[in-house]
């Protein structure tokens, strides 16, 4: 059964329950009417469609003779059909949510408050029920106690497929390879990046695809969700890192974890009942990856990377970064799969730990992020990074919250060597021929950012002395001007390593470290 059939057959419960107000939340309101017709055939109402517009309409979008645009004329013809109609009718009203508010709203919310109270009196045979279709959650409060709100989720897999076996039926004559293009898990994938779209978001997108490539294009669907991102203004879009997890240096056991997880997401395993990944934190000394293989996943996995800034939710107005929240998770479970990245958690919810007098707001987010994080259904792969483990409160470390808690530490030789050869390719010089394990002998207790900072410093070191081409010695004078941070703030770093033991998986092989410099390459 998809989500669309278990809406219409909840609303038809509510309605032979006699609910008198229902108030049903979604922007589709073709796909959500035709729902509404459908539950009200089920539970023997016949239904009606209002707006400021057109006025009263039947099931075919024809004006009838039932009261006019005027929404207080509206709600007194539905009084009236409930005391001498003959019919029990449903009553779609499209626009009336905003005519709720202000000196004519306070008219038309005692007449639809009326009108509820008038329901359990009514006569079976003249009952009538209100919907107020509104992409809006927000009941007035004089309507609360007589509304109940259904939140109209999304289309499912299932009905996101069934909208593309249309466009390609519809299509399969003028393009006979289409069907054939569907193989291969190609289906699967055109299905996966419209999950997160309304039903007409999703044949649009279809069809601009096959306008523009004569075939449906998973990535050119999957693009269409920036605009989603883009409307809520909750969350933000970041673009994947190019070249995935080999632009990684080093953290071969994660970045093996992470392969291994990402054939969760496919068919067989979902058909083999194996659960999604749920997601990892990353905790470690700063400047040694952890932001980068956040980055790195979306692209390795092929899915949309969304960054959840919790700090710029925050709002001086009491109760709207609480809101702010929950519209942003209700965005990430609306996309579908995708990575979420929670950078430097511990700052964001520093309030929830140590007393700041932000009036609960942090505890406020550490709750919800909690409570979304245990509850969840959605396919969203939550990663969150933090550099101080102590200012993490002890609930969002437990077992459960993520499928692993990861410690990044500084990197070892081969990780050097590895670090060094990934910017060396992502700047194009790939080809140079250096003396790369020289230089990460040299680079003991660097981090993975001061190793990687070498390659544009040794560039601009080439460039000024007559645009030349980098070599080792360049690599070498900039490591020299390098101060660790293992130095710097030896204390932290014990103390990261010291909490780890026991309690974190190390992100890197165990590897030993080898003092012998040895060089195959001339200076």
């Amino acid at each position: 059964m998809t989500k669309g059939q278990t809406i219409a057959g909840d609303v038809a419960a509510l309605l032979r329950a006699r609910n008198p107000i229902l108030w049903v939340v979604s922007r589709e309101e073709a796909r959500v009417e035709a729902l509404l017709f459908e539950a009200s055939k089920a539970a023997g109402y016949l239904p009606y469609t209002w707006d400021i517009a057109q006025g009263a309409c039947d099931l075919a979008g024809k004006p009838v003779p039932i009261g006019d645009p005027d929404p207080g004329a509206m709600l007194a013809a539905i009084r009236e059909r409930s005391q001498n109609g003959n019919e029990r009718n449903l009553w779609i009203l499209r626009d009336i949510a905003p005519l709720l508010s202000g000196p004519v709203g306070i008219v038309n919310q005692r007449a639809l408050r009326n009108l509820a109270r008038l329901r359990p009196t009514m006569a079976r045979d003249r009952a009538q029920a209100v919907v107020v279709l509104t992409p809006s959650a927000d009941i007035p409060a004089e309507l609360a106690g007589h509304a109940t709100l259904v939140d109209v989720a999304l289309p499912d897999r299932e009905e996101i497929a069934a909208i593309l076996d249309t466009a390609v039926e519809n299509n399969a004559e003028a393009l006979p390879e289409l069907r054939s293009s569907m193989l291969n898990g190609t289906r699967d994938a055109c299905i996966d990046a419209a999950v997160g779209l309304s039903e007409e978001e999703a044949a649009s997108c279809y069809g601009k695809s096959l306008v523009q490539l004569r075939r449906i294009d998973p990535l050119l669907v999957a693009k269409e969700k920036k605009r989603v991102i883009a409307r809520e203004r909750v969350l933000e879009w970041y673009d994947p890192l190019p070249g995935g997890l080999g632009s990684v240096g080093g953290l071969e056991n994660l970045k093996s974890w992470l392969v291994a997880r990402k054939a969760a997401y496919s068919a067989k395993a979902r058909a083999y009942g194996l659960p999604a990944p749920r997601g990892a934190l990353l905790v470690g000394v700063p400047g040694c990856g952890k932001s980068l293989t956040a980055k790195a996943i979306a692209t390795a996995w092929g899915v949309p990377l969304l960054r959840l800034d919790l700090g710029g939710l925050k709002s001086k107005y009491v109760g709207e970064s609480e809101g702010n929240l929950r519209k942003a998770f209700r965005t990430i479970e609306a996309v579908g799969r995708c990575v979420v990245w929670l950078d430097e958690i511990e700052k964001a919810l520093a309030g929830a730990t140590q007393g700041a007098a932000d009036g609960g707001v942090s505890s406020d987010a550490l709750g919800a992020i909690l409570s979304w994080m245990q509850e969840r259904t959605s396919e969203a792969f939550v990663i969150a990074t933090a550099n101080d483990v102590s200012a993490l409160p002890p609930e969002l470390l437990r077992k459960g919250r993520w499928d692993e808690l990861w410690f990044v530490d500084l990197p070892t030789q081969p990780e050097r060597e590895s670090i060094l050869q990934a910017t060396l390719a992502t700047h194009g010089r790939k080809e140079v021929k250096l003396d790369v394990r020289g230089v990460a002998l040299e680079c003991t207790d660097f981090t993975g950012a001061e190793i990687a900072a070498l390659v544009p410093d040794a560039m601009y070191a080439a460039f000024a002395d007559g645009e030349r081409e980098i070599n080792t010695i360049d690599l070498l004078d900039a490591a020299k001007t390098v101060s660790p941070l293992a130095k710097t703030a030896a204390d932290k770093v014990n103390g990261l390593r010291a909490w780890a033991k026991g309690r974190a998986r190390p992100a890197s092989a165990a590897l030993v470290e080898t003092t012998a410099k040895t060089s195959g390459v001339d200076l």
